[in-house]
């Protein structure tokens, strides 16, 4: 089994231990009669770094949850019964958005983004979706459009839409 530790995951093991650390050390030195100007700043180092721990640890939450509804919305979409001729168009859409992915010479990553895209969904719920960062999936995105030659998001996407609707 792989396991994948991401810079937030690394910080709240980080930040944990800092926690951990400066409690068993407040005790310590509480025991020994420090001053308290000491213990004050030790105090103020513990509280910032346990609140940090808080904080990323409800964001990792929150991004988890979002990450789950997101597939949830992908799989509902996937469970809705079509017609045969909406599902061959589709297919044809499908095979024609392949084939132009290839023309532009689009890697498997950008494929997949701009499935996405096309999609409708933010850059932010990508990222989420593909465990990336936010910036990482813009810059994708960029390259995408740059192989494509069009300006943005909206000409992409106006580019396989535009004379079917």
């Amino acid at each position: 089994m792989k396991i994948h530790f991401s810079q937030d995951h690394l910080l709240m093991i980080f930040l944990l231990l800092v926690t951990v650390a400066s409690g068993a050390d407040l005790i310590a030195d509480l025991s020994q009669g420090v001053d308290i100007k000491h213990i004050v700043q030790e105090s103020i180092i513990m509280l910032i770094a346990a609140s940090a721990f808080i904080w990323l640890a409800k964001k990792y939450k929150s991004s988890k949850s979002l990450i789950s509804n997101l597939q949830n919305e992908l799989d509902s979409i996937k469970n809705v019964k079509q017609p045969k001729e909406v599902v061959a168009v589709k297919k044809q859409l499908s095979e024609a958005i392949a084939n132009q992915f290839n023309e532009w010479n689009l890697t498997q990553s950008e494929r997949e983004i701009g499935l996405l895209l096309l999609k409708g969904f933010s850059l932010k719920e990508i990222a989420a979706l593909r465990g990336t960062a936010e910036k990482t999936i813009r810059q994708q995105s960029s390259s995408i459009y740059s192989k494509a030659g069009l300006p943005g998001r909206h000409a992409f996407s106006a580019w396989f839409i535009e004379d079917i609707l």
